[in-house]
């Protein structure tokens, strides 16, 4: 029998059990999306939907397309009169254009458009008829380079039949889909090539997954995913899009790839609920996924099971460190998120909608689970979530502006942020990019750092008020870098602040958090001032290395009113274009995360192709390599370059995380500054290199001894091919920190097994970084 679902109504298990995530309460949640300087969403909207427009800069002021089923402009259909023209200059434009030829639109060089009004405050549209609208945060390169453009708006879809489950838009073709009901089961087959996306449509709802090899239950085998196979071959517990993203059989062979994966985090280790588990805990007779599974099998001939080992889509577990048992908690899953696979042969597969309602797992009120499986020509791409914070609108990974080249040269990328990056390139290897950056120049595409623009009459004020550094000093054209600490001294973001104009500057950064904290500081003090996320508008590249200036000599062009290239001290920036004064333009610093000379480049996403293709071929002359994520962290180690998560963390002040000198206490004042004063004068713990007297790397994380007590922790490690042994960073107590003593990193929990290392001073190589200032 099914049992009763422990409260029945969900808002009554959010007023009695609480939420994890805010806005998770409401009974038909909106689907959201931010759209970035120069990015374009669409919608299909049925007769009543309502479309919401929040902007999170004022200036924002986005343009609207709408078109009817067959494909004509249909502006009123929104009860709005065109008003502008939306050219493909304006935006990256190639998504939008593909899908006008495939939904039966003209193709054109301007479509009719609705421009919005600045949106001070919200504008809402509502739908009188079906359409697809597009809406284009529109801004052109130039203004995006020299005055920061516009924000970043929200956009919010309402639906209005509530009846109907929020989901998320289609992947691409749909051959079928189905809601397996809570507290059920649903079998299902996949043709080789297939996709299939189980979203959770309300949240927090966990969803066992089977699948078998087809071609085995016909000969009377039962071949089926194999989590301790996965887990091995991976080298993880949670398969994710990219170089690790198999699920395989116990013979070793792949059933599904994984394609997108909204949440990250899924059980591996355990059971699907059992009829055993509720019986031991008090409630014999409770449906349970195991004999829904067995259920749903039984017609493919596969033996019914007491208990089925399952991939649980949504579930939260995790084996504690400290006591080496399973736990778990409530799903990190989100109404609509979702997990799309490939099927890489015919399988015969099984979803469930778990009924569990007395743990936490399902929110204590479990839910329902869609499915929607797309034929095999639907391309669709790899992606995985990501959100500025636990709380913000889902984003899907996308491919860098520079990913038509760099995917012909490897396969190996990794997620930064909201970007697939590369890895390495195999044609040389990770050794042999860092030694093209130590000998000759390569170039990397690092497009994942932030870069807000703050503009206005205050923007010295506010970043005088937030920076570590004295921003009164920086003059135009110039940069340093800086920090943003909390009121505690703790790091928030580093980056490098360029000053482009007198009441104009760029922050390059690594984190959203940069703008939040500007935002809240400037609406504090009641500042005049705009701060402006570019999100993926301006991809960037660093050219790095001893032949770099000698390349860009070759290709770029300045105006005599900005800095020329041979005029670029360290940190300097300029305005540059290819090759002549009709080039691209591109914004030009000298400044790089390498130890050694180099330089990088920001630019429009519709010039970066055009930019990497002149910095290759005039690189050929000079023996460039382009170069992965993987030898820039062997070069920063070795710089001695510190990184957010590792050497500085929420626990630690600026001092502690080897930043002091970019904090300048003879300014009259900075958030931060209070708390770095005191923590200067009672220093306890610094930031010191050790140099093993082996090849072997340490791990982030491993306790450092002097004798049998602990004294610091490795931060950042790795095997320096300049020095020929392992290295680290560490942070040591004060007593144990003076150059030249001799250490242990402890690894087999400090105690079976110690690795022996001398303090030094940092950076590694090159202290005095005469090569980046050369």
């Amino acid at each position: 029998m099914v049992s009763e679902v422990l409260l029945s109504v969900k808002n009554q298990a959010i007023h009695r059990f609480g939420r994890r995530f805010p806005g998770l309460d409401a009974p038909h949640p909106a689907l959201s999306r931010t759209i970035a300087p120069r990015e374009a969403e669409f919608f299909n909207l049925s007769a009543g939907d309502v479309l919401s427009f929040r902007p999170f800069e004022p200036s924002s002021s986005p343009k609207l397309a709408a078109f009817a089923q067959n494909g004509e402009p249909a502006l009123k259909s929104l009860g709005l009169s065109a008003n502008s023209a939306l050219a493909p200059s304006e935006f990256a434009s190639q998504r939008f254009i593909d899908w006008i030829a495939g939904n039966g639109g003209r193709a054109s060089d301007e479509i009719v458009a609705f421009r919005m009004p600045s949106l001070p405050e919200p504008f809402i549209v509502k739908a009188e008829q079906p359409c697809t609208v597009w809406i284009v945060n529109a801004v052109t390169a130039e203004n995006l380079l020299n005055i920061g453009g516009v924000g970043r708006i929200l956009v919010e879809l309402k639906k209005a039949n509530t009846a109907l489950p929020l989901l998320p838009p289609p992947l691409g073709d749909v051959r079928d889909e189905f809601t397996v009901p809570k507290a059920s089961a649903h079998a299902y087959e996949l043709c080789k090539g297939e996709v299939v996306q189980i979203i959770d449509i309300e949240g927090q709802q966990c969803s066992d997954f089977l699948a078998f090899r087809a071609d085995a239950l016909h000969s009377g085998r039962e071949k089926m995913i194999d989590s301790t196979v996965t887990r091995t071959f991976v080298g993880g517990a949670y398969p994710m899009p990219g170089l690790f993203d198999k699920f395989l059989d116990s013979d070793i062979r792949p059933l599904l790839k994984l394609m997108q994966d909204t949440v990250g985090r899924h059980d591996t280790f355990a059971l699907a609920c059992t009829a055993r588990g509720y019986e031991e805990r008090g409630f014999p007779g409770h449906v349970n996924c195991s004999d829904n599974i067995s259920n749903e099998l039984a017609p493919y001939g596969v033996k019914r099971r007491a208990a089925w080992p399952a991939i649980n889509f949504f579930f939260n577990s995790w084996i504690n460190h400290t006591d080496n048992r399973l736990r778990s908690e409530e799903a990190w899953s989100r109404p609509g998120d979702y997990v799309a696979l490939q099927a890489m042969d015919d399988l015969v597969c099984v979803s469930t909608a778990c009924p569990d309602d007395i743990d936490p797992i399902n929110g204590w009120n479990p839910t329902d689970i869609h499915v929607r499986i797309y034929k095999p020509q639907a391309p669709i791409r790899r992606a995985v979530a990501y959100r500025e914070k636990e709380d913000n609108v889902l984003a899907i990974s996308q491919e860098s502006p520079f990913h038509a080249r760099t995917s012909v040269l490897t396969q190996q990328f990794q997620p930064a942020r909201d970007l697939w990056l590369p890895v390495s390139f195999p044609s040389v290897g990770t050794i042999g990019e860092y030694w093209a950056c130590r000998n000759a120049v390569t170039l990397q595409d690092m497009s994942g750092l932030r870069k807000f623009d703050i503009i206005g009459p205050d923007a010295e004020t506010l970043l005088q008020r937030a920076m570590t550094r004295d921003v009164a000093k920086l003059a135009v054209w110039r940069g340093t870098y800086s920090l943003i600490c909390d009121d505690q001294g703790t790091v928030i973001d580093d980056g490098t602040l360029f000053r482009i104009g007198p009441d104009l500057f760029r922050w390059c950064c690594g984190s959203e958090e940069s703008g939040r904290a500007l935002s809240r500081l400037a609406n504090r003090e009641g500042l005049q001032v705009r701060i402006t996320a570019l999100g993926g508008a301006m991809p960037n590249l660093a050219l790095q290395g001893p032949n770099s200036r000698d390349l860009l000599r070759e290709i770029v062009f300045t105006q005599p009113h900005v800095p020329a290239l041979d005029d670029m001290k360290w940190f300097g920036a300029t305005m540059a274009r290819l090759r002549d004064r009709d080039g691209a333009p591109f914004m030009l610093t000298r400044s790089g995360y390498t130890g050694e000379l180099g330089y990088e480049i920001f630019c429009d996403r519709s010039n970066a192709l055009e930019i990497w293709d002149a910095l290759i071929e005039a690189g050929n002359g000079h023996d460039i390599q382009p170069m992965g994520n993987a030898a820039l962290d062997i070069l920063r180690i070795e710089a001695g370059l510190m990184a957010a998560g590792t050497e500085f963390t929420s626990a630690v002040d600026a001092f502690e995380a080897g930043l002091g000198f970019a904090v300048d206490l003879r300014k009259s004042d900075f958030v931060g500054k209070p708390a770095l004063e005191r923590n200067a004068a009672s220093q306890r713990r610094l930031l010191k290199g050790l140099v093993l007297d082996t090849d072997e790397v340490a791990t982030h994380g491993q306790h450092v001894f002097a004798g049998e007590r602990p004294v610091g922790v490795v931060t950042s490690a790795t095997r320096s091919p300049f020095l020929e042994c392992g290295i680290a960073m560490a942070r040591l107590s004060v007593e144990h920190a003076d150059s030249g003593t001799e250490l242990e990193i402890g690894q087999m929990d400090g105690r079976m097994k110690r690795l022996s290392a001398k303090v030094v001073d940092i950076p590694f190589v090159d202290p005095q970084r005469k090569r980046a200032r050369s």
